[in-house]
């Protein structure tokens, strides 16, 4: 039986939440990382210094070898980390965009010289649309 976790779902033992909340972190990190110029540069200079090493290989197959099997890893692990933290950003904006609907609702009821029942009911119905349409 699962135990539970200390945000109140059962389904999640607290040893799984503080293992995405520590990838959460480092996913946060290295997409912190990776965003800055100096990261570009580093990328940069280990091509440039990628380019001349045909001439110490002498097989030009090594040689593609090499920058294709580097890039192909960094990439891989790249777009697993960033596609996290967008999501994590999605879903950040989706619940703010959801308080608003929420807030401009509760005004637009609270305001008794505006007839918007319609408007009132179609703002209440939007907040939680993504996670209706997207099961």
């Amino acid at each position: 039986m699962a135990q539970a976790s200390p945000g109140g779902d059962p389904t999640v033992r607290p040893s799984a939440a503080t293992a995405a909340g520590r990838f959460d972190r480092f996913a946060t990190r290295v997409a912190t990382v990776v965003a800055r110029a100096w990261f570009f540069l580093l990328c940069v200079a280990l091509v440039v210094i990628w380019a001349p090493s045909y001439f110490l290989l002498h097989s030009l197959d090594t040689y593609q070898l090499i920058i294709n099997t580097a890039t192909t890893i960094v990439t891989f692990l790249l777009v697993a980390l960033l596609q996290n933290t967008a999501h994590r950003s999605d879903a950040a904006s989706q619940r703010k965009l959801n308080a608003i609907a929420e807030a401009l609702a509760d005004l637009m009821e609270a305001n008794d010289d505006l007839d918007m029942p319609g408007h009132v009911a179609e703002l209440r119905e939007a907040v939680g649309l993504e996670q209706r349409e997207g099961t």
